[in-house]
């Protein structure tokens, strides 16, 4: 914007201000009452909506994170086994899938998920071998063996 005198320049805050204005009013389009209207009452609640989102996506990663545990603790009782043992034979088996993926494996591939039910149980037997043989790991397809040259 060219200026050609001082008094133009002095006035030109208006646009700035109004453009400020209009993006809080839009933020505020879907409230009731006076508050999508007047900017006073929008300020204030387009802030708190604001403050409301943000916690809101944290509490979003949690309510996600406890609905995959349910889903996948259901489907393992199909299978005959609890959230945690199935969870932590998974783990000891180097089976590195997140819980929403298990979760939708539980839910869209039932054969998949009784896969790794079946080798969480077989990681469990191993171990269970293991704890009540004679002290030394079985030669199986779970356990790691270590070789140094």
């Amino acid at each position: 914007m060219v200026f050609l005198s001082l008094s133009r320049w002095v006035r030109s805050r208006g646009p700035d201000r109004y453009w400020k204005v209009q993006e809080v009013l839009k933020n505020a389009r879907h409230f009731r009452g006076r508050k999508n209207r007047c900017y006073s009452l929008a300020v204030r609640a387009v802030r708190r909506a604001f403050v409301y989102a943000t916690k809101a996506r944290r509490l979003k990663k949690r309510n996600m994170r406890t609905l995959w545990i349910t889903r996948i603790a259901a489907a393992s009782r199909e299978h005959g086994m609890k959230y945690p043992v199935l969870m932590h034979n998974l783990a000891k088996s180097s089976v590195q899938l997140n819980r929403r993926v298990i979760s939708d494996l539980a839910i869209t591939e039932p054969q998949s998920f009784l896969s790794l039910a079946k080798l969480a149980r077989a990681r469990q037997q191993e171990g269970l071998q293991a704890a009540l043989g004679d002290g030394k790991e079985p030669a199986g397809v779970f356990s790691r063996v270590v070789v140094l040259h």
